[in-house]
């Protein structure tokens, strides 16, 4: 059974909107939140960017892949597809049908490898679905 994937409208190969973001969320919050977006603006040539709901989107041409936003007290980097990814590291949290995210908290250790693995399956799995469907 194959799942519709979540298409977006005018995403951009750089979207200035973001980088209003960015500007706007500085601190250590916005440098968590940038550090791990500038990881998926670098997934892969086809990668696309919009601000959707509110915050920045990763995404694979029109199909969004991974996000980041923060809250109060904490940065998620969240994925579209995130149900569906290995997670050997056990960070992924949420109960949604097909979204997870990682809560990334200043001054608490983030497992930054396995953060970046699971950014760049995420690529590779939207890719996947996207090219056969």
């Amino acid at each position: 059974m194959s799942t519709q994937l979540l298409r977006l409208n005018n995403t951009l190969e750089h979207d200035p909107a973001i980088d209003a973001w960015m500007r706007d969320h500085q601190g250590e919050l916005g440098t968590i939140a940038h550090e791990w977006f500038e990881l998926m603006r670098h997934c892969g040539d086809e990668v696309r960017e919009i601000l959707h709901d509110g915050c920045p989107v990763a995404c694979l041409g029109d199909v969004p892949f991974a996000y980041v936003n923060a809250f109060t007290a904490h940065v998620n980097v969240g994925f579209f597809q995130g149900a569906a990814l290995a997670d050997p590291a056990h960070m992924l949290q949420g109960t949604g049908k097909s979204m997870r995210h990682v809560k990334l908290k200043p001054g608490t250790p983030t497992d930054a490898a396995s953060l970046r693995t699971l950014i760049e399956t995420a690529y590779a799995d939207i890719k996947n679905r996207v090219e056969n469907g």
